[in-house]
């Protein structure tokens, strides 16, 4: 399975209005997949606690940070989120030469929340997911079905200060400081020559292989991509697409156009069929400390026809119970031995109400047609 789904994007100043970075992304995923709004609050734990994630136990920290998440109901990580600190990141599904395993470790969405749970900056956050995947491996199913839905990953971290590329294959990765300016990722490797850090064996390793020769300019998704980033795939013509989108804002970037590019359909952003897009986020970062950030989240499926909901971090924050699927604790099917061997309804309040209103809309649709 290789769906062509997701992208994130971000803006930064001189491209935004109000000396702002602007964070958005539409995580796209299969149609029947519910996805929530969840908030964690900060937590201290002892030395030698572990952590149970999807699928493996990994050693806790003895400090996490406050998060809010918008993941599928059923894992433990997220597909896109934000901490107290005004840290946002989210991940694509990325193939490429090297080979993915069905082995059973992190996720690259449990990834996505560790970064978020333990990183302060957006460089203390690649410094996180990097040392994890190097410790833990990503790998697993990313689909709640006995079908394997297996990928690499690639993030795009952001702060009030500036944003980061990092872009992974297997083990190996490499990763990019954007400090001005448009930038975003798709379902394709986009670094190329500009790679402020990298794993120390991706270039051994790539020239091993022979995807890489030694002589020339050494260019990461042209030595790990079957094919250069945004060229004949759809997901490349939806990278394009999106990029083109961003220009059109670039020097007048606000949430709103964000929000406004998530929605585009024509472009394939905002995805209908199989796969679509079932939950968006769009983050206002201001620079100034004295401000907070302000995060918008839809909790349901296809931007055009939800609205984006802010959340501010605040002092004594209650659970978002309206869009908090239903909890299975140990009898959950992706808990048990073999996985996905039944599928319970997971739809949050909201995800029903949204439901509801969009049958109500499409019989109405269909009776003044008739008329």
């Amino acid at each position: 399975m290789e769906p062509c789904s997701c992208d994130t994007f971000v803006a930064l100043p001189p491209a935004t209005v109000g000396n702002r970075i602007i964070f958005g992304k539409n995580s796209d995923r299969p149609d029947d997949e519910v996805q929530e709004i969840v908030y964690f609050p900060g937590k201290c734990y002892e030395a030698g606690e572990k952590l149970e994630c999807t699928y493996i136990e990994i050693e806790q920290v003895k400090q996490t940070f406050a998060v809010v998440l918008s993941r599928p109901s059923w894992l433990w990580g997220a597909e896109m989120g934000a901490n107290e600190f005004g840290v946002c990141i989210g991940n694509e599904a990325v193939w490429g030469k090297e080979d993915i395993g069905n082995e059973e470790a992190l996720l690259g969405m449990d990834l996505v929340r560790l970064g978020l749970e333990r990183g302060r900056t957006a460089e203390e956050a690649v410094d996180v997911i990097v040392s994890l995947l190097d410790q833990y491996g990503q790998g697993g199913n990313c689909n709640e079905d006995t079908a394997q839905f297996l990928y690499h990953n690639s993030f795009l971290i952001a702060d009030r200060k500036e944003a980061w590329i990092l872009e992974t294959a297997g083990k190996f990765w490499a990763a990019e400081k954007v400090e001005e300016g448009i930038r975003n990722i798709s379902n394709s490797l986009s670094i190329t020559t500009k790679i402020d850090r990298e794993h120390p064996k991706t270039r051994p390793h790539a020239r091993n292989n022979s995807w890489w020769d030694g002589v020339q300019e050494f260019n990461f998704a042209g030595a790990y991509s079957w094919h250069y980033p945004s060229k004949s795939s759809s997901h490349g013509d939806r990278y394009c697409e999106g990029y083109k989108l961003l220009k059109k804002h670039n020097g007048n970037m606000t949430a709103e156009a964000m929000m406004e590019i998530l929605s585009n359909k024509r472009s394939g952003i905002n995805m209908e069929g199989s796969f679509r897009t079932t939950g968006s986020m769009v983050s206002i970062l201001s620079q100034d400390p004295n401000q907070p950030c302000c995060h918008f989240f839809t909790g349901t499926p296809d931007p055009s026809r939800s609205v984006f909901k802010p959340f501010i971090f605040a002092p004594q924050i209650q659970q978002l119970l309206k869009t908090a699927s239903p909890s299975f604790g140990l009898d959950d099917p992706v808990k048990q031995i073999p996985r996905f061997q039944t599928r319970p309804d997971r739809r949050h309040e909201l995800w029903r109400k949204h439901e509801s209103v969009l049958e109500n809309m499409i019989i109405t649709s269909s009776r003044e047609k008739r008329c």
